[in-house]
This record gives structure tokens, C-alpha cells and sequence, in this order.
């Protein structure tokens, strides 16, 4: 007998039945659904869309792994898997602190989709609406592109007032597959992910802190243009594929004011405990200063570099201050992110909070310092205590070649002063 017709057959007996009987056979109906729903799955792997602003979708890719009964979040953009953090399910609701950035995931779980909200975790600001699903996809294509676009280009950024940035764009494609970054002053773009499609471009990225997206076109003169989308607004850009593309060199940008040959400063630990220059634990060593900041994306690379490198070098004579300036110098909210980063990375070198993440607040702490331009920046100290060199930005390992010059000439110039 077909399911519709036994259903009427006992509504009809029903109405003769007392309110307990009808009880029962709902529950006995309910009891025997014919469909159970499919249990949710968070493993794998997982394409988000997040909709940063009205008309701007960005998507980007994540995969939820298990280890030791623990399962973890981690952003897949182009060859890196960065970690997001640890997830946390309830029957109806997925939730993914993503520390690195003090924001966090709160989705709840649709069938088998995740539908929810980027948001900080202090609640404070205005989130962005993040929907997911398991896809293993970030762009689709409908045709071939019309040639191969890598290499190297001069590319110019111009911002709503007219300023022009000068920066390195640099690109690599398999097919339809398109990964680069783009190379400013201030550091890089990190991994972006995309395809090509024609001679029309898109590329993504996204660790947890603000999703950012680049779309344009490739000329056949070998020209490109485009714009980068955010949830800051539009800028566009232009460039010329130029196989020596290269920006200024880093170390004549920023740079000691006349008169001075160090730096002097007295600020406090993460346990408050105040550290100098002048104290002994630093006389007669070549210090490494990195200016940073746990917020700060290019200072995440830079520490996955110098961490490790400490490690193996400490005892040669050498010392790092990490001299943080984060978003708030409230004493339980330093100590946290500046914990967090401590322990993510491995780090064993002094960290002290010097301010707030602000160039200006850098350049009022470090008063010798003339031009501060980007967080992270890198001062070596000599052993009598002067600066001996300064670098804006850092080159990533996204930028292939760049990141392995800057590797050389850091390892020359400490091998060097620790002759001296």
C-alpha cells in the first residue's frame, strides 16, 4: 500500500479514536519517517564565500583535518596550509577560534553546509557573513586561457587621492591554475590563488584575518590592469611584464636620524618586567631587532623565519627583541596575543610591547628612527651597541627568489658583525 493512501486510511480511522490514541499514532508515524538525515561531516575539504560588503563575494578554500582526536582548521592558498585553529562542534553549531587574528568563525551547520559569521572574538566591529560548503573548488572556468601569463611585472597601485605605489607582481600559471603575490615596500600580498580565464584573471587569499581579492586582464603587449577588492574598498592597478622587475632597496628606507647611532628605549615584557638595550643580558652581542605586531600578516612570516633561525644561532652570540605594537596596550589583552603568538611560532627570543599598531606610535617610542614605513622592519645591532643595518618590509617565501635573497644577505651581514 503507498504511503499517501495508508496516511489517509488513518486520519480517517482517527477521527473516531480519543486524543491519547491519536497521540500515539503520531508518535508512531513520526517514529517510522521513511528518510533519516545525513549525519554532518566536518572533515575535509571546504570552499567559503565570504561577503565582506555589499557586491563584493570573495571565495576561498579551507580543509578540517583530525589528529589526536583533535580537529583543525587550516586555509589553503596556492602550495600553503596555514592552521586557523581548533574546531569545536556542537549538535547544531561549528565554531573555529582563529586566534593568530583574535577573530573567530561561529557558523551553524545546514545540512551540510556552514552558514555564519567572521567576527571578533570580543564581539566588537561588524562581521562578515562567511557561507561554506564541501566543494574543492575556488574559481570555475568555462574556457582555456589564452596564453601563459607568469613571470614578473612592474605594477602600479593608484589610491582614491592619486597617490601611485610602486610594487612587483609575480606570477605563475599551469593551465588555467594562476598563484602570485604582489611585492610592495611594506612587504607582500602572501599566497594568492586564482585562475585564468581567457585573458581575464582572479586571484584570492585568505588566513583568517580579512579576505582580500584581485581581478583584471592580461594584454597580448604583454600589459596588465586590474584592481584589488577588500572590504576597505577598490584599488586600482597597471603594470608591464619586465623580467628584472625589482622595488627600492629595502635598506635605504628607513634609516637613524642625524645624530644618533642607536636606539634607546626601556619597555616592558610580556610579564611587565622592563627591557633595554643597555642591559648586560645584550653587552658584547649583536642584537636583532624586529619591530611587529601579532596582527600583522607579514610579521607572521617573518617570524616563522627568525624563530627557528634563533634557535640554531643563539649561541653564536646573538639576541632578538620582538618589539610588539598591537592593537590595544591594555595589560590582559597584550598578554594574550603576544602569548599566542609566542607560543604558535616557537619563540624563544625577549618580546616587549612598545605601543600601539600605529606608524606614528612607532616613530614617537623609537624617536631616532626617521621614516618609519611598515611593520615588520628589521634593525640589526653590532656588538658596540650601534645600528649596523635597517629593512622595511619582508619578503615572504611567496615571493619565491626575493625571500631567498633576503635569507643570504640577513645570514651575510650577522656572520659579518659577529667577526667584528
Amino acid at each position: 500500500m503507498k504511503l499517501n493512501s495508508l496516511l489517509t486510511a488513518l486520519l480517517a480511522i482517527s477521527t473516531s479514536l480519543s486524543y491519547a490514541q491519536n497521540s500515539t499514532i503520531a508518535n508512531q508515524l513520526v517514529a517510522h519517517k521513511p528518510l533519516k538525515a545525513k549525519a554532518f561531516v566536518a572533515l575535509g575539504t571546504w570552499r567559503g564565500v565570504a561577503k565582506v560588503r555589499e557586491g563584493l563575494e570573495i571565495p576561498f578554500n579551507f580543509e578540517i583535518n583530525e589528529k589526536s582526536g583533535q580537529q583543525k582548521l587550516y586555509f589553503r592558498n596556492a602550495e600553503e596550509s596555514f592552521e586557523g585553529g581548533i574546531v569545536k562542534q556542537t549538535a547544531d553549531s561549528l565554531f573555529v577560534k582563529l586566534d593568530q587574528f583574535d577573530n573567530e568563525f561561529a557558523f551553524a551547520i545546514n545540512g551540510d553546509q556552514l552558514t555564519g559569521t567572521l567576527r571578533k572574538q570580543d564581539k566588537t566591529g561588524k562581521p562578515f557573513i562567511i557561507v561554506a560548503a564541501h566543494e574543492n573548488y575556488r574559481f570555475k572556468t568555462n574556457k582555456p586561457a589564452s596564453a601563459d601569463y607568469s613571470g614578473s611585472y612592474d605594477v602600479i597601485f593608484t589610491s582614491p587621492n592619486g597617490k601611485q605605489e610602486k610594487t612587483v607582481g609575480l606570477f605563475k600559471q599551469t593551465g588555467n591554475k594562476l598563484t602570485g603575490t604582489f611585492l610592495r615596500v611594506t612587504g607582500d600580498s602572501r599566497y594568492l590563488e586564482g585562475v585564468v580565464e581567457g585573458n581575464e584573471f582572479q586571484l584570492s587569499s585568505f588566513i583568517g584575518s580579512s579576505p582580500a581579492y584581485y581581478k583584471g586582464t592580461f594584454q597580448s603587449d604583454g600589459t596588465l590592469k586590474g584592481e584589488v577588492l577588500s572590504a576597505r574598498g577598490s584599488q586600482p592597478f597597471t603594470g608591464n611584464k619586465n623580467k628584472d622587475a625589482a622595488l627600492p632597496d629595502p635598506y635605504q628606507l628607513t634609516y637613524l636620524k642625524k645624530g644618533y647611532k642607536t636606539l634607546d628605549f626601556s619597555f616592558p615584557d610580556i610579564n611587565g618586567k622592563k627591557l633595554s638595550l643597555k642591559d648586560e643580558k645584550y653587552n658584547n652581542k649583536v642584537v636583532v631587532l624586529t619591530i611587529t605586531g601579532s596582527w600583522c600578516p607579514n610579521c607572521v612570516d617573518e617570524a616563522t623565519f627568525i624563530a627557528p633561525w634563533y634557535k640554531k644561532n643563539k649561541n653564536r652570540g646573538v639576541e632578538i627583541i620582538a618589539l610588539h605594537y598591537e592593537r590595544s596596550t591594555e595589560p590582559e589583552y597584550a598578554k594574550k596575543v603576544m602569548t599566542r603568538f609566542r607560543d604558535r611560532f616557537g619563540i624563544t627570543y625577549d618580546q616587549v610591547l612598545a605601543g600601539t599598531a600605529d606608524k606614528q606610535a612607532v616613530s614617537e617610542s623609537l624617536p631616532a628612527l626617521d621614516s618609519f614605513l611598515s611593520f615588520p622592519t628589521t634593525i640589526i645591532i653590532d656588538k658596540q651597541g650601534n645600528v649596523a643595518q635597517i629593512h622595511t618590509g619582508f619578503n615572504g617565501p611567496a615571493t619565491g627568489k626575493f625571500y631567498d635573497e633576503f635569507v643570504k644577505e640577513f645570514n651575510t651581514e650577522i656572520d659579518s658583525l659577529l667577526k667584528k
